[in-house]
């Protein structure tokens, strides 16, 4: 399927749906605290979307559960808000989709609970400045399975490994279209395969594990995925468009 190009009044009703993600993303930031169960946590990002005048994208999505993905400590993505307590100490990644007039917007953080340790911060910035290197580095004419690449070698270089089998992705007027954009090189040769073009939109979020690439999903919610490992994660998401050669971040305030 060839990948869309959005034509600029396209691009500023995605912007519009980014936007009101990344307020919500900025209001769970400065509010979320210790003691609050991971569905207060759903509850205050789908009330915040709702005034925004924006509709939570991910409920009922495939069946999802809940309005945003609460990921905690090792689930990296998918996490269902559920009566969990946050605590001190605890990493919580927030995976939050919109819908403004029939288009989307979708980005995520990860967020320190409290004080958390020197190794859980670096965790965190491994995923954040994976994904500004990426959006830094990008122009018309690269190939996605460059960019793939560059982002591999990014996290190896600090130390982690990017969760397989799970990428990053083309949005629209649906939440989830081509182009498929992996965290690595899932082919011998970088040099073949889509070429980033103007007027393209789409999500870059790298999702870092410690040690064992490979993702587990819970047998019993169906959705959390977790690194075969079982360490901690983090995962960052950004919806960019591709505007005069560069890309623009669409999911920023």
């Amino acid at each position: 399927m060839a990948i869309p190009l959005r034509k600029p009044h396209e691009i500023e009703k995605l912007r519009t749906a980014g936007i009101a993600v990344a307020k919500t993303l900025k209001y769970l930031q400065e509010n979320v605290k210790s003691g609050m169960t991971l569905l207060e946590v759903d509850a205050m990002g789908e009330k915040y979307l709702n005034d925004l005048g924006a509709r939570a994208a991910f409920k009922g999505l495939y069946g999802f559960p809940g309005a945003i993905c609460t990921s905690l400590n090792e689930v990296i993505i998918h996490g269902i808000p559920d009566d969990t307590v946050l605590k001190d100490g605890d990493i919580l990644g927030i995976d939050i989709g919109s819908e403004i007039d029939g288009w989307y917007g979708d980005a995520a953080i990860t967020m320190p609970i409290g004080t958390i340790s020197k190794e859980d911060e670096d965790l965190i910035a491994c995923s954040k400045d994976a994904l500004y290197y990426a959006i830094d580095i990008i122009k018309q004419g690269m190939r996605f399975k460059e960019l793939s690449l560059a982002l591999e070698e990014f996290i190896i270089g600090r130390g982690y490994v990017p969760l397989i089998k799970f990428c990053g992705h083309g949005i629209g007027k649906e939440p989830h279209c081509d182009p498929e954009v992996p965290n690595y090189l899932d082919s011998p040769n970088a040099k073949q395969g889509p070429k980033i073009k103007n007027g393209m939109v789409f999500c870059i979020e790298p999702m870092i594990c410690q040690k064992d690439e490979e993702p587990i999903i819970d047998p019993k919610d169906k959705w959390s995925v977790r690194s075969a490992d079982g360490l901690r994660t983090s995962h960052y998401e950004h919806q960019v468009a591709i505007v005069d050669g560069k890309a623009q971040i669409l999911t920023q305030i």
